[in-house]
């Protein structure tokens, strides 16, 4: 045997209980020293095959453990930076977890795309900066092979750019980021059943139609009243005014649109004179 046999068996320094005590010791680091996070496993619901995105995807279940927040002096990334859509933040961080710990409180009950590692598109959310993250990257390999093993995972994750997928998670500040921030009004006026739970295979939980549309997807019950467009007071909940990025009516108002004559109007598009000015 070229190594040494009573120092190791041929697959790296350590035996089979060095290894156990030295994951146990880091396991109990991160008990003492993380922090407690929900991890939160992304489910696909109309996946686009060519551009690999899921817009609909959804968050259904979320599994609390401890995490070590690696970048203890701040965030990583460029941070805040104004770009050609606006100001953005792009905070970065990494969440250390042990592999074992990921097995028994995630791997085991939770349906992974991706069985047997945490998965990138999944998301962290962090209770003590109500924050969420969004895994970009597992690194698992690093520290490397120490004692020959490889005991933790490393989640690089950045900033959670929300566009309105729903939270179903049964943790109220969760489930909650979808009614502040998501633009489908519609949301507002479904019907849920008693049980209130949404199962990926049978759409269980909302009052369905009994046949679908023409494309066999299922067809939502809602509310007669549900208008897009409706006001409440001087408010209107339509996504135009429900978006602080929407300048459609501010523009229409500029151009004259929206009143009923024509004499406010910038261009008069009228047959006689369809590129003319008004005179």
């Amino acid at each position: 045997m070229a190594v040494n046999h009573y120092f190791q068996g041929g697959d790296g320094i350590g035996t089979d209980a060095e290894k156990r005590l030295h994951e146990n010791l880091i396991i109990e680091n991160l008990k003492i020293y993380g922090h407690a996070v929900y991890y939160l496993p992304r489910t696909l619901v109309n996946r686009d095959l060519i551009l690999g995105e899921d817009s609909a995807s959804r968050f259904d279940d979320s599994y609390l453990i401890e995490m070590y927040f690696e970048t203890v002096e701040g965030f990583q990334g460029e941070q805040e930076i104004i770009s050609k859509f606006g100001l953005e933040v792009r905070e970065d961080t990494t969440f250390v977890v042990a592999k074992r710990r990921f097995m028994e409180q995630v791997e085991d009950p939770a349906n992974l795309m991706v069985d047997g590692r945490p998965n990138e598109g999944d998301v962290i959310y962090y209770p003590l900066m109500n924050k969420f993250f969004e895994v970009a990257f597992v690194e698992d390999q690093e520290p490397f092979f120490q004692l020959g093993n490889l005991p933790v995972y490393k989640l690089r994750c950045k900033t959670f750019e929300y566009s309105s997928e729903e939270f179903n998670t049964g943790v109220s500040d969760i489930d909650t980021a979808d009614d502040r921030k998501s633009l489908d009004t519609s949301l507002q006026h479904q019907f849920r059943l008693e049980d209130g739970t949404l199962n990926q295979s049978s759409y269980n939980g909302f009052l369905l139609l009994e046949t679908g549309d023409k494309h066999g997807n299922p067809q939502y019950l809602i509310n007669e009243d549900y208008d897009d467009t409706t006001t409440d007071g001087d408010a209107a909940t339509s996504i135009q005014t429900k978006s602080v990025y929407a300048d459609n009516l501010d523009l229409d108002t500029e151009a004259g649109f929206d009143t009923a004559t024509v004499s406010d109007d910038i261009l008069d598009f009228t047959e006689a004179n369809p590129f003319g000015e008004v005179k």
